[in-house]
């Protein structure tokens, strides 16, 4: 090969490897749980973070957990850069080191000025992830199953079979159940997590449990619970709020939302450890977790934005449905994730054989 070819070659090959250097780096993957929660993401924070920075975004789905993303990490061979994880999930993570450290000092301040420590709702900034939406246990109910003018209105009156007559539609997994049974039974929100880490307290909260199981529909999805709700098979149903808002607004289903005592959750956007660009990932992070990013999806899904901030520019209508309104979060619990990676496993199995019973 001549010396001019050569260096014609080789400058090529340098070339091509620099482009693809560049197309890497001018594109993320991130992964989310699809179908209408993945639209809002894409049209409120992903096709808008393209505009601004030119990073294209590659979308994937899963079904959530750590089993993937663990694989990825372990093997050095990481495809995944930001995903968006629930709070049990991001904890494990954490403490798994599948990712990488959040830096709340560098989080914009909200559009009001607030700075972001007093912006975000407590236990919405962890060290390894940021909050983007609030979603909530709630109560549900099909309001043609109560005829007459009182209607239930609180956590206690889903346990009273006497004065609420009516099938009751309980999930196959105790999370938020068992918080609601010993709610129900007189502990305040804040004594909850407490009294669950008794003895006493957990079998309080089975014995609460036993007043309804006779006269509970047992459902393992959340399109399964909305079934059951609009077929009059259970008259009040524990359910997520954004498949029971979206029923009524979308479908127009006759069902309301108890939000007294809502169990709130968060879901928070992490970014993998061994992402090929975590420069790009940070400004994903710190763009969608925004005042105005947050506010924009909050107008298209029933999920709540974690920065106060956000809710002055949404319309009150909208926001009055959203678990963050003030008036929902009144005598709310937060979840408590850390309570349910310790003792989950025995709370499980316990839950699992009170089912067989």
């Amino acid at each position: 090969m001549s010396a001019s070819r050569f260096l014609c070659a080789t400058s090529v090959a340098i070339l091509s490897a620099c482009l693809s250097s560049v197309q890497a780096a001018d594109a993320l993957t991130i992964v989310s749980y699809g179908g209408q929660y993945t639209a809002s993401q894409q049209k409120a924070q992903y096709e808008p973070f393209t505009r601004q920075s030119g990073v294209e975004i590659k979308s994937v789905d899963y079904n959530g957990g750590l089993a993937e993303l663990v694989a990825q990490v372990r093997s050095g061979s990481v495809s995944w850069d930001v995903i968006d994880v629930e709070m049990q999930d991001l904890e494990r993570g954490c403490a798994d080191g599948l990712f990488e450290r959040i830096d709340i000092g560098e989080l914009p301040a909200g559009a009001d000025g607030t700075a972001a420590r007093e912006d975000f709702l407590p236990g919405s900034v962890h060290p390894c992830g940021v909050g983007s939406v609030v979603w909530s246990n709630v109560i549900a109910i099909n309001d043609e199953a109560f005829t007459d003018s009182r209607k239930p209105q609180t956590v206690e009156d889903f346990f009273d079979l006497k004065s609420f007559p009516g099938k009751r539609g309980l999930p196959k997994r105790p999370n938020a159940l068992l918080e609601w049974a010993l709610m129900a039974d007189g502990i305040e929100p804040a004594a909850v997590y407490q009294a669950l880490s008794t003895p006493q307290g957990l079998d309080r909260a089975f014995r609460k449990l036993d007043t309804i199981k006779e006269e509970s529909v047992f459902w393992e999805t959340g399109a399964q619970m909305i079934q059951l709700l609009v077929d009059g098979e259970v008259a009040m149903s524990s359910a997520y709020n954004g498949r029971i808002q979206r029923a009524i607004s979308d479908d127009g289903k006759p069902l309301r939302i108890l939000w007294d005592r809502q169990i709130w959750n968060a879901d928070y956007y992490a970014i993998v450890r061994g992402t090929h660009d975590k420069d790009a990932a940070n400004r994903f992070v710190r763009f969608a977790t925004g005042t105005e990013a947050l506010a924009a999806q909050a107008r298209l899904i029933a999920y709540g934005p974690v920065r106060r901030s956000a809710e002055a520019l949404i319309d009150p209508v909208i926001a009055a449905r959203l678990p963050t309104a003030k008036a929902n979060l009144r005598n709310a619990l937060a979840f408590d994730a850390k309570w349910w990676m310790e003792h989950g496993d025995a709370v499980n199995e316990r839950y699992a054989a009170w089912l067989a019973q």
